[in-house]
């Protein structure tokens, strides 16, 4: 371990301090670029003073190096976190720093000459100071991190409730604006709303890139993805979602954010109740599947559109049941078509034709009229998606 200083040696240095805080604080101003400006207001005022406090305190820890002093500490602290405030690093303020160590060494080695202090002294109090120097630097990066991982907890914070607002469909372009800004987020032309399966949505962000932004609750994540028609978006989504089923609405202007966020959930909870398809790791594009977001918006509704159109299919057997069913969806997409529908169905022609003779006797006049047909369309295309959710 270094012996200790003199502890008269801080006799011999108390009186150059006024000076020598005068002196630094005047050579920062003039050497160190960012501060080359009058060193007034509250970051000039608590400058002055953290140097007034690292001499004295530097000088008192000669004297008592086990005295701790919690305020002085909380200063270089408080310094840090103003630089990050201010939206500069930390490379002023440490410039600033090594500045004033090295004009401290220089007056205080005067100094201790001046008191008959020996040569092996001075070169220990040189290095007592660089070492203080590296002390206060580190309390000052110490605050600047704190206030750095502040500052990002609150702007990640900001951007959740950003994308909550933007799901809403009464939110207003001022209201928008206003938490755009605190959340630093730059408002983008055109945006998506991406609907996932996850538990953080910070993280999704993160993953997603491009500045998107989103909200995890309850297991789903909700984000806003930016640009979402740039070259290559989608596969730099797919690739960032790593396979876990996902549904991007339409891509529309930013005032229009609820309209697509509710469009991908929609979509994504027909994929997951087995009603839609998607390729195994591929982006589910809702607007690709508009004929089923449309058909099964309202799933109660849907039941009893087939419910009430199908409903003479439940007069025969379950077995001849099922044979009607797919004739009959066969018979709609091709009526008349007798041997096309033979061969979709893998039967021969006279079997159409008993069991579109078989139908004719519960449908009826149906069959033929455009609105009954199309009404009938629909309830068949809910009943085989339905089975297949059933099965699946």
């Amino acid at each position: 371990m270094e012996p200790r200083l003199p502890s008269d040696l801080a006799d011999a240095l108390r009186p150059v301090l006024p000076g020598l805080a005068e002196e630094i604080i005047s050579a920062i101003g003039r050497e160190v670029p960012d501060y080359a400006r009058p060193l007034e207001g509250p970051f000039g005022r608590a400058l002055r003073v953290g140097v007034e406090r690292a001499l004295r305190r530097f000088v008192e820890d000669l004297v008592d190096p086990s005295a701790e002093d919690d305020d002085a500490r909380e200063i270089y602290v408080t310094l840090g976190r103003g630089e990050m405030r201010a939206g500069r690093s930390l490379d002023a303020l440490l410039s600033a720093y090594r500045l004033g160590a090295r004009i401290a060494w220089e007056r205080c080695v005067q100094a201790g000459q001046a008191a008959g202090h020996d040569p092996e002294t001075l070169y220990r109090l040189a290095s007592a100071i660089f070492s203080y120097i590296d002390r206060i630097s580190a309390e000052s990066v110490e605050g600047y991190a704190d206030e750095q991982s502040t500052a990002l907890a609150e702007r990640q914070r900001r951007r959740r409730a950003l994308v909550r607002l933007l799901a809403r469909d009464d939110a207003g372009a001022e209201e928008v604006r206003d938490l755009a800004q605190l959340a630093v987020w730059p408002r983008p032309a055109t945006v998506a709303g991406l609907v996932v399966r996850a538990d953080d949505g910070d993280r999704l962000a993160l993953r997603l890139g491009a500045e998107a932004i989103a909200v995890a609750e309850g297991g789903v994540a909700i984000a806003i993805v930016p640009d979402p028609d740039g070259p290559g978006r989608h596969g730099e989504l797919e690739a960032a979602l790593a396979g876990v089923p996902a549904a991007l609405g339409p891509t529309v202007g930013l005032e229009r954010a609820a309209r697509s966020v509710a469009r991908a959930q929609a979509a994504l909870g027909l994929l997951e109740a087995g009603l839609l398809a998607a390729e195994p790791g591929a982006l589910l594009v809702a607007d690709e599947h508009l004929p089923a977001l449309l058909l099964h918006g309202d799933g109660a509704l849907a039941a009893d559109l087939a419910a009430r159109a199908l409903a003479p299919l439940h007069e025969v057997r379950d077995g001849v049941r099922a044979r009607l069913g797919e004739t009959l969806r066969a018979w709609l997409d091709e009526p008349g078509q007798v041997t096309r529908v033979a061969e979709r169905l893998h039967v021969h022609p006279q079997t159409v034709r008993y069991r579109v003779a078989q139908l004719r006797e519960l449908f009826g006049e149906r069959l033929d009229e455009p609105e009954a047909r199309f009404e009938l369309a629909l309830a068949v295309r809910v009943s085989d998606a339905n089975a297949t959710a059933t099965s699946g």
